[in-house]
């Protein structure tokens, strides 16, 4: 089959488009550029990229045309483009998966609140399916939003613990890390390396767009939950994300915990539950895992879940894939990379 990818220049699009390449059910992949306005060789827009397809062009963006010669696209996309281009996709009910925020909320007063930007019709984001791979299958949905990557660790470290009513719904604090890639690649004074190398960075605290998708996520698992406490700090790493929750149970809750993750995550080859062993962004970055660990401090009835993923692929483009496969009945494993990068 033949698929579209808009957005290849940015971080999240070029990882997408490599493992796009190295799908077995995808036999080529159109490039969009939704501000081109002539075709541009991928070699000029991303030099690395044109050793992997010397070739490729990027096409000036349409929709009629992606529609007639493609079966599926992928958005890559800055927030703010696809609530304007997604009208076409939505009334023809063609598969769009959503690597942006612009359909991840319900609430178009939520998404104007966090995003500062207008939302796209309120009928059009209730339309749209978010696409948490784990909890739910994209077979069926037509539009699917990509959950962000911060949302993506930490929903699957509080899944299991909050559909099975095993933490304080009134007390769950999460400070979460990333590493620069996770900020894009636009400039900015906190991404320069003389600021980002050997430093720490928090930023965004109490507005991180991301923030409200998580609520929206665990409200609809836990209508209980009122707030997150929701942290955010800039790594001096290029990938990786860990997301650190701190939650309140019971010590006979906490007798429950290694089970609720252990059959939540049985069937799931991209979550590996690692018990009292703590991942670290190595056991995962390369590849689409996220890895999960759980420690009890019965002192302070502290439950303390660590999640860590690539934040490009299982929080982004991997994630992405995982959505396709399901959509189109593909095997879960299909085109996604399992191997780490090491050392």
């Amino acid at each position: 089959m033949q698929v579209a990818l808009i957005g290849v220049t940015g971080y999240s699009g070029m990882t997408l488009y490599q493992m796009l390449l190295s799908h077995p059910a995808i036999k080529a992949v159109t490039l969009y550029g939704h501000n081109l306005t002539t075709p541009t060789p991928l070699a000029t827009l991303v030099p690395p990229l044109g050793f992997l397809t010397p070739d490729a062009m990027v096409q000036p963006y349409s929709a009629t045309r992606i529609m007639a010669t493609t079966e599926a696209v992928f958005f890559a996309t800055s927030a703010g483009v696809t609530r304007q281009l997604a009208a076409p996709y939505l009334a023809a009910q063609f598969p769009v998966i959503d690597l942006s925020g612009d359909f991840r909320l319900k609430d178009p007063a939520a998404y104007t609140a966090w995003y500062h930007q207008p939302a796209a019709p309120a009928e059009a984001l209730a339309s749209a399916y978010y696409g948490l791979a784990e909890f739910g299958s994209a077979a069926g949905h037509a539009y699917v939003a990509n959950p962000g990557c911060y949302a993506t660790a930490t929903l699957l470290a509080l899944a299991p613990l909050v559909q099975q009513h095993l933490i304080d719904p009134a007390r769950i604090i999460v400070h979460a890390m990333s590493g620069t890639s996770g900020a894009g690649k636009s400039l900015s004074t906190a991404t320069h390396f003389s600021v980002t190398d050997e430093n720490l960075q928090l930023y965004k605290l109490n507005q991180h767009q991301h923030l409200p998708e998580m609520l929206q996520q665990l409200q609809a698992w836990d209508p209980t939950i009122k707030a997150l406490q929701f942290s955010t700090t800039l790594l001096p790493v290029t990938r990786g994300l860990m997301s650190t929750c701190y939650l309140t149970c019971t010590p006979a809750q906490a007798a429950q915990v290694d089970q609720a993750f252990t059959t939540t995550y049985a069937n799931q080859p991209w979550v590996q539950y690692l018990g009292e062993t703590m991942p670290t962004l190595k056991t995962v970055v390369g590849a689409n895992y996220c890895a999960i660990g759980a420690v009890y401090n019965p002192a302070t009835q502290c439950l303390m879940v660590v999640s860590v993923i690539d934040n490009l692929i299982k929080g982004a483009g991997g994630q992405a894939l995982q959505n396709f496969n399901q959509f189109f009945g593909f095997a879960p494993t299909a085109g996604l990379p399992t191997t780490v990068t090491l050392p």
